[in-house]
């Protein structure tokens, strides 16, 4: 049914007044960080700073270490984000490619650990890592993306129980076995779900604060999130640097929703053009 120009009219008002709604928290949280830490916290409060200090951004990442910790983000997020995109598209890719005994069985016992929260989980892991000596490393933050996870293998599987066949029975009359099938016609072919699942996990390692905390005990092995977490500690009193390094660590995950945003939309949608 389609709406009147009247109709669109008023609906676009209405979403764009929702929006600024959402956003506004985020927009003054942005003009706040150019202000002095006195007119911050002044009642009633301005929404545009007086005078624009640029400066605020220069001393707060200089206050700590914040380059290393923008490093060891880097890596993790790099790496646990690779290491989930290769281990769910081959896991992925068994079950719904291949025909095997218990295949049905084994893909329900993968989906049932996704109810397991990783609070149950999170002291085993502990031990087994202390015990191969990765405490306060990376690796406990990206090993464990490379084993798969279930949520992502369920992603991935959908949307190659909608790519028909034929594309895999013409490579096997050429001559082609499994991995070339895999690499050279399902890889190009899952490039969208493969971007959408690099997305949620680097969006997720990006923010996590809890697998850090536990891990590691060095400064110079905290990630951003971690470092901006002890920053509110030495920097209880001052809002204005806090809110400049929120404001450096929630941009790279905006920009890269911007761009992926694309992608993410034809990664759920589970069928090919």
């Amino acid at each position: 049914m389609k709406m009147s120009k009247k109709t669109k009219v008023v609906l676009y008002v209405i979403l764009t007044l929702i929006a600024v709604y959402f956003l506004f928290p985020f927009v003054y949280m942005f003009f706040s960080t150019f202000k002095s830490e006195t007119e911050a916290v002044a009642y009633p409060p301005s929404f545009l700073p007086d005078i624009w200090n640029w400066q605020n951004y220069v001393d707060a990442w200089n206050a700590q270490p914040f380059g290393t910790f923008l490093k060891n983000s880097v890596i993790v997020t790099v790496g646990s984000a690779l290491g989930s995109m290769v281990s769910a598209a081959l896991v992925a890719y068994g079950f719904a490619r291949f025909q095997f005994r218990g295949k049905n069985i084994l893909f329900m016992l993968l989906l049932s650990t996704m109810m397991i929260p990783w609070d149950v989980t999170m002291i085993p892991q502990y031990m087994e890592f202390n015990m191969f000596g990765w405490l306060n490393t990376l690796k406990p933050l990206i090993v464990p993306s490379w084993f798969g996870s279930a949520y992502y293998i369920f992603l991935m599987r959908q949307f190659l129980m909608g790519v028909p066949k034929d594309f895999e029975e013409a490579a096997r009359i050429d001559g082609a076995n499994a991995f070339q099938i895999f690499y050279k016609i399902y890889v190009p072919i899952m490039r969208p779900s493969l971007i959408l699942v690099g997305v949620l996990n680097m969006l997720a390692a990006w923010n996590d604060y809890l697998g850090p905390l536990i891990f590691l005990q060095e400064r110079s092995k905290y990630t951003l999130a971690l470092g901006l977490a002890s920053f509110k500690g030495v920097y209880s009193q001052e809002i204005v640097p806090m809110l400049c390094i929120t404001v450096i660590m929630i941009v790279p995950p905006i920009l890269i929703f911007l761009f992926a945003q694309k992608y993410i939309i034809e990664g759920t949608g589970g069928a090919i053009k």
